[in-house]
């Protein structure tokens, strides 16, 4: 992760020297390695004008006109068996993993707040983050090559000056950190951005310019980020996180505790909410929390960290925030 940080902060000389070695690479096999081509609707995942019902949990529909959510999902080529370091924009067991899995349970929480944007992409295997210096990190950057493309297609044919909204978890919020350096960052563009919720990856506190880490719930043009953990930490996986920016997404500030009475709400597997399900503290880096109060708690017994729960843990929390935040920018 710490080499991963460093790579947000590389030149685009960098960058384009990486993604050259990538083209050319023997590590990606027989995968079509052209540009992706996001005129082509069926290279998204969501469209404004093509929701799938995965979207649209317990029935919300599109509240502002005037906003956008740009969503890129984490990462769910995870099998260790897969040799592959990317996945082809054509994999169906991976577009089913995006829409019954990340969509459904993740940009569902802004379903409301306005137009969804979600584009596929070839993202990297989850060993790249373990095996940075052996085709890991080329693979991250040819992944982000196809956000990026689908960002740059997003902004040219799609926002017409709309605020906007980033979204992602783990290898999604590691491509909205790129797409924030180049697109946002001390730029005209960063005038419209609303918040970039970006959990689940190491971010330092001043790990942009001039975007800032946001510290308050109804704060924007700026980032929140956090990182969950059990009780017990796991300390193997908390070594990524420590010393870096975290938030509390329950009170969406840098409180140390929050009781379980303040909790919202987070939506389960089984598509339905639980409120008060559990207090929250702030750690060094990370978001700990006790063991959710709900039907099926054994569960959470049996995980070793939360990670995989970022969003969905407060989803309501995520919800009523982002709403917050989008009426506050809209209110100018």
């Amino acid at each position: 992760m710490k080499q991963l940080n460093k790579l947000t902060q590389s030149n685009s000389i960098f960058v384009l020297i990486q993604f050259f070695f990538v083209l050319t690479s023997s590590l990606f096999g027989q995968i079509d390695t052209s540009k992706v081509d996001y005129s082509n609707p069926n290279n998204w995942a969501v469209l404004p004008d093509h929701y799938p019902k995965e979207l649209e949990t317990f029935g919300l529909k599109r509240l502002n006109d005037s906003i956008d959510v740009f969503y890129v999902y984490p990462t769910l080529l995870t099998d260790k068996k897969d040799e592959r370091w990317n996945v082809e924009m054509t994999d169906s067991i991976q577009h089913e993993k995006v829409l019954k899995g990340a969509i459904q349970f993740q940009a569902s929480a802004f379903t409301e707040v306005g137009a969804v944007y979600s584009p596929y992409y070839r993202q990297a295997h989850l060993r790249a983050y373990y095996e940075l210096e052996n085709g890991g990190k080329e693979a991250l950057l040819f992944a982000y090559e196809d956000v990026k493309s689908a960002f740059d297609y997003y902004l040219k044919n799609y926002n017409n000056g709309r605020g906007i909204i980033l979204v992602g978890h783990s290898q999604g919020s590691t491509h909205l950190g790129f797409i924030l350096r180049d697109f946002f960052d001390n730029q005209p563009l960063q005038k419209q951005l609303i918040a970039a919720y970006i959990p689940g990856i190491g971010f330092d506190k001043d790990q942009f310019n001039t975007i800032q880490l946001m510290i308050e719930p109804n704060a924007i043009g700026g980032f929140v980020t956090w990182n969950t953990f059990k009780r017990k930490i796991d300390n193997e996986s908390f070594k990524f996180y420590k010393n870096k920016a975290c938030i509390n997404p329950v009170t969406w500030d840098t409180t140390s505790f929050a009781p379980r009475e303040t909790h919202k709400g987070f939506l389960f597997s089984n598509s339905k909410l639980y409120e008060q399900s559990f207090e929250t503290h702030l750690g060094n880096g990370i978001i700990w929390i006790s063991t959710p109060h709900f039907p099926f708690r054994y569960l959470a017994f049996t995980m070793k960290h939360y990670h995989v729960g970022d969003i969905n843990l407060f989803w309501e929390d995520i919800h009523q925030n982002a709403l917050l935040r989008s009426k506050k920018y809209i209110e100018g």
